[in-house]
């Protein structure tokens, strides 16, 4: 399937560039998130039409994630939960609960934005987490994971 992508992709291209994708990713993810468009004679003439309001938008997100990126440099965040005496956690503490814990900190974090590779965490603890906030742009956030107080 080419689609001509209408913003910057991790793993797939930049904006306006033309791209040969599988039709599933493209039909149901890339086209209605408005990631990018079907690659028709008609749709490349519009892209080239609007070209400098895609790129000022995609600057605007750029600019938009440096400046967020600023603000969640060194920003640490605990989180208590129900814990056993040994550490080990009574469920996990997931993507959600991270970004509702760096949003009430007063950093406005997306659960979508909150990247957790070695999946949720179930021991008490530090960790670094790593946020991302746009396509070139990342950062990481302390997250002690402590037992309630009883």
């Amino acid at each position: 399937m080419q689609l001509i992508l209408l913003q910057k992709v991790q793993n797939l291209g930049n904006l306006g560039d033309k791209v040969t994708v599988k039709p599933g990713y493209g039909r149901n993810f890339l086209v209605p998130q408005g990631k990018a468009a079907p690659a028709t004679e008609a749709n490349l003439a519009e892209f080239e039409a609007k070209r400098a309001d895609y790129e000022a938008r995609a600057k605007a997100a750029h600019d938009d994630a440096e400046a967020r990126q600023g603000k969640l440099e060194g920003a640490a965040v605990t989180i208590h939960v129900n814990a056993a005496a040994e550490g080990k956690l009574y469920g996990s503490v997931s993507t959600r609960d991270i970004a509702e814990a760096l949003t009430k900190a007063g950093h406005p974090v997306e659960k979508s934005e909150v990247i957790m590779g070695e999946g949720a965490i179930r021991r008490t603890g530090e960790y670094d987490v790593v946020v991302h906030l746009h396509a070139d742009i990342e950062t990481t956030v302390k997250v002690t994971v402590a037992p309630e107080a009883a």
